[in-house]
C-alpha cells in the first residue's frame, strides 16, 4: 500500500478500551499470520477494504478534541507502515497525541528486516509497541497483550505510567454499518460469550419470521 493511500478495515471514533485516556483506533485490512483464534478473520486478507488517504483519516479520527491517543491494530499495521507513519504525522499537526501500536511482528525483526517500506518511520512515531503473534493457548487475560508471550515495548517515556501488562481488560461493543464486534483485548470468557450470541443472531435471522413467532 503506498503512502498516500491506507487500506482501512473499520475505525472507532472514541474508547477507552486500547490504551489510556479516550482513544481513537484504526484497525488496518490484511495480514500475514492469519494466527488462529484470531479476534478479527475477516480482517486477515490482503484485499481492498476502505481506501483513504492518511491526511483525511487523521482529520476524521481527531474530530473529538476529547481524544487523547491513537491505537493501531488490524490486520498487520507493518503492511502499511509507510501510510500510518503519514497518519501520525498529520495527526500531530492536529494534536500532539500519543500512539499505541499491535504488530504480530517482534521488534528486533522489523529493525534488522522491514517487511515493507516505512517501518522505521512509523517506529520513530509509536510510543507504545505490542509485539509477537497471538497464542489462543497463552491467552491470560491479562492486560493489553492478546498472550503472554506478546511483549509490551515502550518507545518512549510517554506512557511509562501506564500498566499496560496486567492492567484488567477492558472490552467495548461497537456496532458500524450493521455489523458488531469488539473493541479492545478480550477476556476468552468475553470472547467466547459474544461469539455465542453472534450465532445465536446468525441462527434467528436465517430461521426468519416463523422462527421467532414460535
Amino acid at each position: 500500500m503506498i503512502a498516500n493511500q491506507l487500506n482501512v478495515a473499520a475505525t472507532c471514533p472514541a474508547t477507552h478500551a486500547l490504551g489510556p485516556g479516550l482513544r481513537a483506533v484504526v484497525w488496518v485490512q490484511g495480514c500475514a499470520f492469519n494466527c488462529p483464534g484470531c479476534i478479527a478473520p475477516d480482517w486477515i486478507p490482503i484485499q481492498p477494504a476502505s481506501l483513504i488517504s492518511p491526511v483525511h483519516l487523521a482529520s476524521y479520527l481527531l474530530m473529538n478534541p476529547a481524544i487523547t491517543g491513537l491505537t493501531l491494530s488490524g490486520g498487520e499495521p507493518m503492511l502499511q507502515a509507510e501510510g500510518l507513519a503519514r497518519l501520525i504525522h498529520e495527526a500531530r499537526q492536529i494534536r500532539d497525541v500519543d500512539i499505541i501500536c499491535f504488530t504480530g511482528f517482534q521488534l528486533e525483526q522489523l529493525r534488522k528486516s522491514p517487511p515493507g517500506p516505512g517501518v522505521n518511520d512509523l517506529l520513530n512515531g509509536i510510543d507504545v509497541l505490542i509485539d509477537g503473534p497471538y497464542i489462543n493457548r497463552l491467552n491470560d487475560d491479562r492486560g493489553m497483550r492478546g498472550s503472554r508471550n506478546q511483549r509490551i515495548h515502550y518507545l518512549t517515556d510517554r506512557l511509562l505510567a501506564q500498566d499496560l501488562d496486567s492492567q484488567p481488560r477492558n472490552t467495548e461493543i461497537m456496532v458500524q454499518e450493521g455489523n458488531a464486534f469488539l473493541v479492545g483485548v478480550p477476556t476468552r470468557s468475553i470472547l467466547d460469550g459474544f461469539a455465542q450470541a453472534m450465532q445465536r443472531v446468525q441462527d434467528m435471522a436465517r430461521r426468519g419470521p416463523l422462527y421467532e413467532r414460535t
